[in-house]
């Protein structure tokens, strides 16, 4: 089971990765069978391939993330965080409160990552 630290560390590291813009540095902290539900009831992406097609076009339209408290651990193979993600959507300035829960196999990779926002949890902001 991955330690505590571990899973903070690569949370710390996902969002890092999307502050510096590096699709790369985020793909590279998910298992080879990972999937992604970004937003729950989104269609699943399943395995690397998915993964890396989803994020090398997310980071594009991120300005910056923020955490709105600290990544949050658990009893087992779970993390979690809350944070609020600063984007354009549609040519506007936006913000989306986002809370995600990842679970991360024996060797501390992200193998399944689901994100919990609603349409109430986006507004515009300019």
């Amino acid at each position: 089971m991955p330690t505590q630290a571990q899973m903070k560390a690569a949370l710390q590291a996902y969002i890092d990765g999307f502050n510096a813009h590096d699709a790369e540095a985020i793909v590279k902290l998910f298992a080879i069978d990972a999937s992604v539900e970004d937003p729950i009831g989104a269609p699943l992406r399943s395995g690397i391939a998915a993964i890396g097609e989803f994020y090398r076009g997310s980071v594009g339209l991120v300005k910056r993330i923020e955490l709105s408290a600290p990544i949050r651990g658990s009893h087992g193979d779970a993390a979690s965080m809350a944070f609020t993600v600063h984007l354009d959507y549609e040519g506007r300035a936006c913000e989306i409160d986002v809370i995600d829960v990842m679970r991360f196999d024996a060797n501390g990779h992200i193998r399944s990552m689901q994100a919990y926002w609603g349409p109430d949890d986006l507004r515009y902001v300019g």
